[in-house]
């Protein structure tokens, strides 16, 4: 079983204490807040577009139509309603509309950079701590350029992605 410690005000702690004696204690009462917590459907994180509630909205397409909006969905990741409804919140609400492909691609760019972060402070200490001459300072300096040049590598491709997505669903050739 997995453990978790926090601290509290004392005032919020009394209060929590006094709130749990009716409900069988306090680690009771904090496993079920935890489970109705951990049971909460998550908030919808569209921006200005955020769905309060939901509405159906029923479309009629020619057959030849419906395949080609089939086949688009499929071909970049999404089920068919799942691309109107990114086409539609594009159009009025701007912003990226990422397929799973595009996301999954976005957090390997996250995890790539964070891995050069940690390479380059790596580094940085080394340089810092000790005192280097000749070819070791070198040696030292090329990597710190390569990772600079790899850094801004992954940066362009990061503004191509963004580039390319917010081309896709805009309604200008």
């Amino acid at each position: 079983m997995d453990r978790f410690t926090l601290r509290l005000p004392a005032d919020l702690a009394r209060r929590f204490d006094a709130a749990a004696v009716s409900r069988g204690g306090r680690s009771r009462y904090l496993r079920t807040v935890m489970e109705a917590a951990a049971n909460a459907p998550l908030p919808d994180l569209a921006g200005p577009c955020a769905a309060v509630g939901r509405a159906k909205l029923t479309i009629r397409l020619s057959l030849e139509d419906m395949a080609l909006l089939e086949a688009e969905a499929t071909r970049i990741g999404l089920l068919r309603t799942q691309w109107v409804v990114a086409l539609i919140r594009r159009r009025l609400c701007g912003g990226l509309q990422l397929t799973p492909p595009e996301t999954m691609a976005l957090i390997g760019m996250r995890r790539e950079l964070n891995r050069i972060g940690v390479n380059i402070n790596q580094i940085a200490r080394a340089l810092n701590t000790a005192v280097m001459e000749g070819q070791v300072l070198d040696a030292e300096v090329f990597q710190l350029a390569a990772f600079a040049s790899e850094i801004r590598a992954h940066v362009s491709g990061l503004d191509e992605a963004f580039s390319g997505n917010l081309a896709y669903w805009s309604a200008e050739p």
